[in-house]
């Protein structure tokens, strides 16, 4: 296979996205932080946060790093809020796709099977590293979200023989996602690499998000070294 060198970010097309339903997958031991769902705007998170901290001396810790996002990027009075800010004030050292550990990202996905594809492949290479695990169980909730009013770079229209699109190595992904950002980009959209025919978009803020509400939960089963299989376990709706 040739893997075409990574694109320079005056080169790529936009597209503008009106309104856009998506999909997202969370462990469910990260529960949401009602000090980000229990206000309307700046100032009343600050007064909330100040307060809570006197009683709760792991409120800074479940937060996270606040200053990695600007409180005007962060969408108070939306439903599920916190599920929109923990990417950016939660972020992976170890990097993603499109970012190389020092900023986050939040990653949607057009299909609910498209987003539980992008985990499983995570859980399976993270567990896998794990010695004689026999047998593990793990929940997680599905979100269901909504985005609106963006424009993003457009990376469907890179062929999937693009480095970008390397299933193991994200160096390439990585010095794009950041060159974008730098340049003021707030996200990109691309094809799914785990779920042939999805589409995927990663959000550089959270501003745009209107809505993430929890839709179900799923259960997956880590067996015979490997996910052996993925079940709808609880409906918000049952």
């Amino acid at each position: 296979m040739v893997i075409k060198a990574v694109p320079t970010a005056p080169t790529l097309a936009d597209v503008k996205i009106q309104q856009q339903k998506c999909f997202r997958l969370i462990n469910s031991k990260y529960p949401p932080q009602s000090v980000f769902d229990d206000v309307a705007d700046a100032d009343e998170f600050d007064a909330l946060f100040a307060l809570q901290a006197l009683t709760n001396p792991r409120l800074k810790a479940m937060a996270g790093n606040l200053s990695l996002l600007p409180s005007r990027d962060i969408p108070f009075g939306i439903a599920g809020c916190s599920y929109a800010v923990a990417p950016f004030t939660h972020v992976s050292p170890a990097g993603s796709r499109f970012s190389d550990g020092r900023f986050g990202v939040l990653y949607l996905a057009d299909t609910l099977k498209a987003a539980i594809s992008e985990v499983a492949y995570h859980q399976n290479k993270y567990w896998s590293k794990v010695p004689e695990l026999a047998y593990e169980r793990f929940v997680f909730r599905a979100l269901s979200c909504e985005f609106c009013d963006v424009t993003l770079a457009d990376l469907t229209v890179l062929p999937s023989t693009d480095a970008i699109y390397a299933k193991e190595d994200y160096a390439a992904a990585q010095t794009l996602g950041l060159k974008l950002r730098g340049s003021g980009s707030a996200g990109v959209q691309y094809h799914s690499v785990r779920s042939s025919g999805a589409v995927c978009w990663g959000l550089f803020s959270p501003r745009y998000v209107t809505q993430m509400v929890q839709s179900a939960h799923y259960e997956m089963i880590w067996q015979n070294g490997g996910i052996s299989a993925i079940n709808k376990i609880i409906s918000c709706s049952e």
